[in-house]
Protein backbone atom coordinates (compact mmCIF):
# COMPACT_ATOMS: atom_id res chain seq x y z
CA UNK A 1 0.00 0.00 0.00
CA UNK A 2 0.98 3.76 0.80
CA UNK A 3 1.22 4.77 -2.68
CA UNK A 4 0.74 8.65 -3.03
CA UNK A 5 0.46 9.79 -6.45
CA UNK A 6 -2.93 11.40 -6.77
CA UNK A 7 -6.28 10.77 -5.24
CA UNK A 8 -8.10 7.66 -7.22
CA UNK A 9 -4.92 5.32 -6.11
CA UNK A 10 -5.18 6.95 -2.56
CA UNK A 11 -8.83 5.64 -2.75
CA UNK A 12 -8.19 2.46 -3.87
CA UNK A 13 -5.33 1.48 -1.09
CA UNK A 14 -7.51 3.29 1.66
CA UNK A 15 -10.36 1.30 0.63
CA UNK A 16 -8.79 -1.92 0.45
CA UNK A 17 -6.69 -1.47 3.81
CA UNK A 18 -9.91 -0.20 5.75
CA UNK A 19 -12.07 -3.44 4.14
CA UNK A 20 -9.54 -5.65 5.04
CA UNK A 21 -9.18 -4.80 8.16
CA UNK A 22 -13.03 -4.29 8.97
CA UNK A 23 -15.36 -5.64 6.54
CA UNK A 24 -16.53 -4.64 3.39
CA UNK A 25 -20.61 -3.69 5.53
CA UNK A 26 -19.61 -1.87 7.79
CA UNK A 27 -16.62 0.73 5.97
CA UNK A 28 -18.34 3.93 4.47
CA UNK A 29 -17.71 6.31 1.81
CA UNK A 30 -16.72 8.69 4.25
CA UNK A 31 -14.22 6.80 6.00
CA UNK A 32 -12.30 5.80 3.17
CA UNK A 33 -11.99 9.53 1.90
CA UNK A 34 -11.17 10.61 5.11
CA UNK A 35 -8.21 7.88 5.39
CA UNK A 36 -7.37 8.90 1.71
CA UNK A 37 -7.68 12.36 2.38
CA UNK A 38 -9.80 13.00 -0.24
CA UNK A 39 -12.76 15.19 -0.77
CA UNK A 40 -16.12 13.17 -1.46
CA UNK A 41 -16.62 14.81 -4.52
CA UNK A 42 -13.71 13.41 -5.77
CA UNK A 43 -14.75 9.84 -4.81
CA UNK A 44 -17.46 10.57 -7.22
CA UNK A 45 -15.60 11.77 -9.86
CA UNK A 46 -14.00 8.14 -10.07
CA UNK A 47 -16.18 5.94 -8.42
CA UNK A 48 -20.22 5.59 -8.55
CA UNK A 49 -20.64 3.44 -5.89
CA UNK A 50 -18.37 1.73 -3.13
CA UNK A 51 -19.48 -1.47 -4.85
CA UNK A 52 -17.35 -0.13 -7.76
CA UNK A 53 -14.27 1.19 -5.86
CA UNK A 54 -13.79 -2.13 -4.11
CA UNK A 55 -13.85 -3.73 -7.40
CA UNK A 56 -11.19 -1.45 -8.41
CA UNK A 57 -9.30 -1.87 -5.29
CA UNK A 58 -9.00 -5.59 -5.86
CA UNK A 59 -7.93 -5.19 -9.33
CA UNK A 60 -5.62 -2.94 -8.64
CA UNK A 61 -4.13 -4.74 -5.46
CA UNK A 62 -3.41 -7.89 -7.42
CA UNK A 63 -1.59 -6.02 -10.51
CA UNK A 64 0.18 -4.29 -8.65
CA UNK A 65 1.33 -6.06 -5.71
CA UNK A 66 -0.46 -9.70 -6.11
CA UNK A 67 0.32 -10.91 -9.43
CA UNK A 68 4.06 -10.26 -9.24
CA UNK A 69 4.51 -12.13 -5.56
CA UNK A 70 3.05 -14.78 -7.34
CA UNK A 71 4.64 -14.66 -10.41
CA UNK A 72 8.11 -14.97 -8.68
CA UNK A 73 7.01 -17.80 -6.50
CA UNK A 74 5.41 -19.61 -9.09
CA UNK A 75 8.47 -19.08 -11.68
CA UNK A 76 9.11 -21.97 -13.94
CA UNK A 77 12.80 -21.63 -12.99
CA UNK A 78 12.09 -23.00 -9.73
CA UNK A 79 11.55 -26.89 -9.13
CA UNK A 80 7.53 -27.28 -9.53
CA UNK A 81 6.88 -28.71 -5.94
CA UNK A 82 9.75 -25.86 -4.45
CA UNK A 83 6.91 -23.34 -5.91
CA UNK A 84 4.23 -25.19 -3.44
CA UNK A 85 6.38 -25.10 -0.33
CA UNK A 86 7.95 -21.95 -0.96
CA UNK A 87 4.60 -20.34 -1.63
CA UNK A 88 2.51 -22.08 1.85
CA UNK A 89 5.64 -20.74 3.58
CA UNK A 90 5.23 -17.10 2.29
CA UNK A 91 1.70 -17.12 3.47
CA UNK A 92 2.84 -17.41 7.11
CA UNK A 93 5.88 -15.27 6.91
CA UNK A 94 3.03 -12.41 5.10
CA UNK A 95 1.03 -12.63 7.75
CA UNK A 96 3.51 -12.36 10.59
CA UNK A 97 4.05 -8.98 9.11
CA UNK A 98 0.47 -8.38 8.68
CA UNK A 99 0.37 -9.02 12.35
CA UNK A 100 3.35 -6.72 12.95
CA UNK A 101 1.32 -4.11 10.93
CA UNK A 102 -2.29 -4.24 11.61
CA UNK A 103 -1.65 -6.11 15.29
CA UNK A 104 -3.46 -9.47 13.96
CA UNK A 105 -4.21 -11.61 11.26
CA UNK A 106 -6.11 -10.28 8.77
CA UNK A 107 -6.07 -13.16 6.19
CA UNK A 108 -6.55 -13.21 2.51
CA UNK A 109 -8.64 -9.74 1.41
CA UNK A 110 -9.82 -11.45 -1.67
CA UNK A 111 -11.49 -14.11 -0.10
CA UNK A 112 -12.64 -12.00 3.42
CA UNK A 113 -14.14 -9.91 0.67
CA UNK A 114 -15.76 -12.71 -1.66
CA UNK A 115 -16.93 -14.64 1.37
CA UNK A 116 -18.67 -11.53 2.96
CA UNK A 117 -20.52 -10.01 -0.41
CA UNK A 118 -21.59 -13.88 -1.57
CA UNK A 119 -25.25 -13.34 -1.62
CA UNK A 120 -24.85 -9.39 -1.29
CA UNK A 121 -23.23 -7.76 -4.32
CA UNK A 122 -22.85 -9.69 -7.16
CA UNK A 123 -20.32 -7.70 -9.03
CA UNK A 124 -18.06 -7.95 -6.03
CA UNK A 125 -18.31 -11.93 -5.87
CA UNK A 126 -17.70 -12.28 -9.69
CA UNK A 127 -14.01 -10.18 -9.23
CA UNK A 128 -13.22 -12.05 -6.23
CA UNK A 129 -14.10 -15.35 -7.89
CA UNK A 130 -12.01 -14.44 -11.03
CA UNK A 131 -9.35 -13.13 -8.87
CA UNK A 132 -9.13 -16.78 -6.81
CA UNK A 133 -9.46 -18.70 -10.03
CA UNK A 134 -6.25 -17.00 -11.64
CA UNK A 135 -4.31 -18.22 -8.08
CA UNK A 136 -5.99 -21.60 -8.79
CA UNK A 137 -3.63 -22.13 -12.30
CA UNK A 138 -0.60 -21.23 -10.53
CA UNK A 139 -1.42 -24.73 -8.13
CA UNK A 140 -2.47 -26.25 -11.31
CA UNK A 141 0.68 -25.66 -13.27
CA UNK A 142 3.30 -26.26 -10.35
CA UNK A 143 1.48 -29.77 -9.90
CA UNK A 144 1.35 -30.63 -13.63
CA UNK A 145 5.12 -29.99 -14.18
CA UNK A 146 5.90 -32.33 -10.80
CA UNK A 147 3.97 -34.86 -12.44
CA UNK A 148 5.52 -34.34 -15.55
CA UNK A 149 8.81 -34.42 -13.88
CA UNK A 150 7.89 -37.75 -11.71
CA UNK A 151 7.40 -35.73 -8.58
CA UNK A 152 4.38 -36.06 -7.83
CA UNK A 153 2.15 -39.56 -8.91
CA UNK A 154 -0.23 -38.87 -12.01
CA UNK A 155 -4.08 -37.50 -11.03
CA UNK A 156 -6.12 -34.92 -11.57
CA UNK A 157 -4.19 -31.99 -11.37
CA UNK A 158 -7.08 -29.70 -11.38
CA UNK A 159 -8.54 -31.28 -8.65
CA UNK A 160 -5.30 -31.58 -6.62
CA UNK A 161 -4.61 -27.47 -7.21
CA UNK A 162 -8.32 -26.40 -5.79
CA UNK A 163 -7.93 -29.00 -2.68
CA UNK A 164 -4.28 -27.04 -2.24
CA UNK A 165 -5.92 -23.73 -2.57
CA UNK A 166 -8.80 -24.67 -0.22
CA UNK A 167 -5.60 -25.72 2.61
CA UNK A 168 -4.13 -22.22 1.78
CA UNK A 169 -7.56 -20.11 2.12
CA UNK A 170 -9.03 -22.44 4.82
CA UNK A 171 -6.06 -21.99 6.74
CA UNK A 172 -6.22 -18.53 6.37
CA UNK A 173 -9.83 -18.23 6.75
CA UNK A 174 -9.36 -19.79 10.32
CA UNK A 175 -5.98 -17.95 11.44
CA UNK A 176 -8.16 -14.55 11.14
CA UNK A 177 -11.15 -15.65 13.19
CA UNK A 178 -8.40 -17.46 15.60
CA UNK A 179 -6.04 -14.42 15.34
CA UNK A 180 -3.73 -17.46 15.75
CA UNK A 181 -0.61 -17.31 13.14
CA UNK A 182 0.81 -21.06 14.33
CA UNK A 183 -2.30 -22.50 12.18
CA UNK A 184 -0.31 -21.57 9.61
CA UNK A 185 3.27 -22.91 10.40
CA UNK A 186 2.09 -26.71 8.94
CA UNK A 187 1.07 -25.42 5.83
CA UNK A 188 4.43 -26.09 4.05
CA UNK A 189 3.91 -29.57 5.68
CA UNK A 190 0.37 -30.31 4.69
CA UNK A 191 0.53 -29.21 1.25
CA UNK A 192 3.19 -31.59 0.27
CA UNK A 193 1.03 -34.52 2.22
CA UNK A 194 -2.06 -33.11 0.00
CA UNK A 195 -0.20 -33.35 -3.02
CA UNK A 196 0.67 -36.65 -2.75
CA UNK A 197 4.39 -36.60 -1.69
CA UNK A 198 4.44 -39.46 0.59
CA UNK A 199 2.30 -41.09 -1.34
CA UNK A 200 5.05 -41.40 -3.97
CA UNK A 201 7.33 -42.37 -2.04
CA UNK A 202 5.40 -45.25 -0.48
CA UNK A 203 5.14 -46.39 -4.23
CA UNK A 204 8.81 -46.10 -5.05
Amino acid sequence: MGRTSDAKERLLDAALELIWERSYGVVTIDAICEKAQVKKGSFYYFFDSKSSLAIAALEDNWQNYGKAKWDTIFSASTPPLDRIRNFMQSVYDGQVEVVKKHGRVLGCPCFSVGSETSTQDEAINAKAQELLQRQVRYFESAIRDAQAEGALPPGNASVKAKCLFALFEGSLAQARIQNDLEILQSLPDAAMDLAGVGRLAAVS
